[in-house]
């Protein structure tokens, strides 16, 4: 839960926070994103971050935690492109007339980013294990055997991945209440 200071003071220190720090985060994002419109929107998505949180009374060191935040950013970025980078390789090769709509493309790509953050939140073992039963098709014995563990370990893995994916949905459906 966001910490709640004085809104006034917090406004106060986001502004200051914001115009002592925007132009110099902007600038590394610019070197590691050799793109300055996607600088731009990651450098703003950082103090939106940060804003939501209403902590910057909190802050120590503004530019290690500006870091901190838009490495976090960035990786999202990079995870997010690389998704929607498969998924339209995919879209490519579909006949015309299976092509989704653009809406269904759309909901089609967010349920995937949904998915990537369920799995990035999954132990390595369990995420693959998952990853070999729904994506690749394979039977838990299989899996069983390439990952050298056992069949009960396996079940114990998709349990823990298809409660992971019913918690989600479960989080979606009260969300929409």
């Amino acid at each position: 839960m966001p910490h709640r200071a004085d809104p006034r003071v917090q406004q106060e220190l986001m502004h200051s926070l914001y115009s002592d720090h925007h132009s110099w985060l902007f600038t590394w994002m610019r070197k590691r994103l050799e793109n300055q419109c996607d600088a731009a929107d990651l450098t703003q998505d950082t103090f939106v971050r940060i804003h939501t949180r209403q902590e910057s009374d909190k802050i120590d060191s503004p530019r290690a935690y500006l870091l901190t935040v838009a490495k976090g950013i960035i990786s999202h970025f990079y995870r997010r492109r690389s998704i929607e980078q498969a998924y339209l390789e995919q879209l490519a090769l579909l006949p015309e007339q299976a092509m989704p709509s653009q809406e269904h493309q759309l909901i089609i790509l967010q349920t995937l980013e949904q998915i990537d953050a369920l799995l990035d939140n999954l132990p390595k073992k369990v995420k693959t294990a998952f990853l070999l039963s729904q994506i690749e098709g394979k039977k838990y014995q299989q899996i069983a055997d390439e990952m050298g563990i056992s069949l009960i370990s396996v079940k114990r893995y998709m349990k823990q991945a298809y409660l992971q994916c019913l918690m989600l949905m479960e989080e979606d459906f009260f969300a929409g209440i």
